[in-house]
């Protein structure tokens, strides 16, 4: 046997060895001799480097250091889950893709919903490659080092399998593992860590790999990201990474109706206390992966899966006293301080009051005993007073009037829940606020630019505005507290590299009211710059798709505001992109204007999603469901016969792909 075969024998031996203990559960060796042969591979690869692998199981203990994550932007977009918390609202989510699918022969699966941290892993040729975290869905960090350190993540399929693709999955810390470590910290004089999901999401961000790998972190997988159509279903290519290596549950469940799904959700929320790690629902996914592709995305969800939660747990303490945060719009949102109790993991000393109204409808009072809960099992709301030990002669809480940063009067306006602060420019909060904001990843994504330095350059005087960060200078930022010379640099880069980002993005990072990430991609389409946006008026405004009287009045409202047109102006001497590009200009056309169309089946030309941005950049509408306003389906192979029936009822024009490619060419 050749050094090169030895050294390949012992990496498969090895993996196999990882696999039986890690995913299997069930050893195959002792510890004493994988360390043997872990030190006989390292030894050969040391005198024979021409044979190094970055995924050798040598290479997955640690070690290496990491100062800065590198950002990376998703290939395929990670989006969250909607939210169910009754058996009604799995009924009328079941309503919707039927109604949209065109059939009730539906099949589903049911998969605990892990409670960690939220991990994509890109698979190239077979071979792992990268670990980027969910960060904000679009974009997260790159923690590969880290990640390879998990021993029950294969760095290569061990069979047949598709062969470039991502795996969804959840990094989480077994509950024994969790206990541990606290038992070790407890006996090291050190702190307990709160609870095993941000123990877990904590670990990822760790600079010395060396101690990543001594946590206890597993990876529990949940879906398979390709463009091979290899498999049918999602059961199926699940079945099928399991089968090469992938640490899948065995608890998913393939039902063929809603009250199957139910008996699942039933068996779980009784049975998910025995688990060896931490779930706090129960995600229904669509099985047919076309069918999953014709219900296609919302801004935020994907309409194929829901997330049920089970019912949230809840604890007493006492309400000690209301405070009140100003968001960046002026928006005042009150806050209940609580004596600290221990709920789900945490402490929890805070809660959100939301609004008045809702003050007044619990009325709650300073030092009532309340309940506490976390919405779904993240934010902690109060959702009742225990009138029995209210004490008495306890007074009624009388909302705040008066701003608590800048003492402006506050305002509230006739069909709005909540208060506001009218002193845009002058209140501290509003003005960090939106500073933030408009740095966000998903606005002009600044990089070197963090909240605590916005804030820092405002106190110094340095900055009263967005438009402000284009006036800084080196030599300004680098005096501040904690700034050095290279961070200063790469603070002022990442300001001048905004300049480039697209106009879509920048009307979004204004911080109009209600004009969120959808709502600015629209108006950037429609009106093409600010300038024809800020000159429209209410009926232009609402003639656009999906813009209501709402989102009209405020954009005229920021409009004429002297203080936003001067912001705007400056914006624009900067060389900040206030208008759609010439390059995208000259690929968007008026040819399909005022009709809208449905894309349904499976497509060999193009994919489903260049079919719709196609459709959009020529002027017409994209809808999810046929209907009487439906005007062409565009209609590829296994195109569902109940929408097939529905469109020849309506008589609505069934073309091909190779029909709508001529349409638009």
């Amino acid at each position: 046997m050749t050094i090169q075969q030895q050294i390949q024998s012992l990496r498969k031996e090895l993996n196999k060895h990882n696999y039986n203990y890690y995913v299997l559960d069930n050893a195959s060796i002792s510890d004493f001799d994988f360390d043997i042969k872990l030190k006989e591979l390292e030894k050969l690869e040391i005198e024979n480097p021409q044979f190094f692998d970055a995924n050798s199981p040598t290479q997955r203990v640690g070690g290496e250091i990491t100062k800065n994550f590198e950002t990376v932007t998703h290939k395929n977009r990670m989006y969250s889950l909607d939210n169910s918390y009754s058996k009604e609202d799995l009924l009328d989510w079941e309503k919707r893709i039927q109604k949209m699918l065109g059939t009730d022969e539906i099949e589903y699966t049911c998969e605990l919903k892990y409670d960690g941290a939220s991990i994509n892993l890109t698979f190239e040729n077979g071979q792992f490659v990268k670990a980027v975290t969910r960060g904000d869905g679009f974009q997260g960090d790159n923690v590969t080092t880290n990640i390879k350190t998990i021993l029950s993540i294969p760095l290569s399929p061990n069979g047949d399998f598709v062969s470039d693709f991502e795996m969804r999955g959840e990094i989480i810390l077994p509950l024994d593992g969790f206990n541990k470590m606290n038992e070790e910290r407890v006996a090291n004089g050190e702190e307990e860590y709160r609870n095993p999901r941000n123990t877990a999401s904590g670990s990822l961000k760790l600079q010395d790999s060396g101690e990543v790998a001594k946590r206890p972190l597993d990876c529990l997988l949940y879906q398979v990201v390709t463009s091979e159509r290899k498999y049918k279903t999602h059961f199926e290519s699940l079945k099928n990474a399991r089968n090469v290596g992938f640490k899948v549950p065995k608890t998913i469940a393939l039902v063929k109706s809603i009250d199957a799904v139910f008996d699942f959700v039933n068996l779980w929320d009784s049975k998910r206390h025995d688990l060896p790690y931490e779930t706090d629902g129960v995600v229904i996914k669509v099985n047919n992966l076309q069918q999953q592709e014709e219900l296609g995305y919302t801004a935020k969800a994907p309409r194929w899966a829901i997330a049920y939660k089970f019912k949230a747990e809840q604890v007493s303490t006492v309400l000690e006293g209301i405070t009140y945060q100003v968001g960046r719009t002026g928006a005042i949102t009150p806050v209940a301080n609580l004596t600290p109790v221990q709920l789900a993991g945490t402490t929890v000393k805070r809660a959100s009051l939301h609004n008045a109204d809702q003050i007044e409808k619990l009325d709650i009072r300073i030092n009532d005993t309340v309940f506490v809960e976390k919405g779904g099992e993240i934010i902690p709301k109060i959702i009742a007073v225990d009138f029995t030990k209210r004490p008495q002669n306890l007074e009624p809480t009388i909302y705040a009037t008066n701003c608590p940063e800048c003492n402006s009067a506050l305002i509230r306006t006739e069909g709005d829940a909540k208060h506001y602060c009218p002193n845009e420019f002058g209140c501290a909060p509003q003005i960090t606020g939106r500073i933030q904001h408009f740095i966000s990843r998903k606005a002009m994504d600044i990089d070197g630019l963090g909240g605590e330095t916005v804030d820092l350059l405002r106190k110094e005087g340095l900055i009263q505005n967005y438009a402000d960060l284009y006036d800084l200078k080196v030599e300004q930022v680098i005096p501040l507290e904690r700034m050095a010379e290279k961070s200063a640099q790469n603070m002022i880069a990442g300001i001048e590299k905004s300049k480039e980002i697209p106009f879509e993005k920048v009307l979004f990072a204004l911080g109009i009211r209600f004009v969120g990430e959808t709502v600015a991609k629209k108006l950037a389409k429609h009106f093409k710059s600010i300038d024809n946006l800020m000159a429209a008026d209410f009926e232009a405004l609402i003639s656009v798709d999906e813009i209501g009287d709402r989102i009209a009045q405020s954009i005229i409202d920021f409009s004429n505001d002297l203080g936003n047109i001067q912001l705007v102006d400056r914006l624009k001497s900067f060389g900040v992109q206030l208008e759609v590009s010439a390059e995208t200009l000259e690929n968007q056309t008026y040819k399909l204007k005022g009709n809208i169309f449905v894309v349904s089946g499976v497509f060999h030309q193009l994919s489903r999603n260049e079919l719709k941005k196609a459709i959009e950049d020529n002027g017409g509408k994209v809808s999810s469901s046929i209907s009487k306003k439906t005007n062409f389906i565009v209609a590829g192979d296994n195109m569902g016969p109940s929408k097939l029936t529905k469109a020849q009822d309506l008589g609505i024009a069934i073309i091909s792909e190779q029909d709508f490619i001529d349409m638009i060419n």
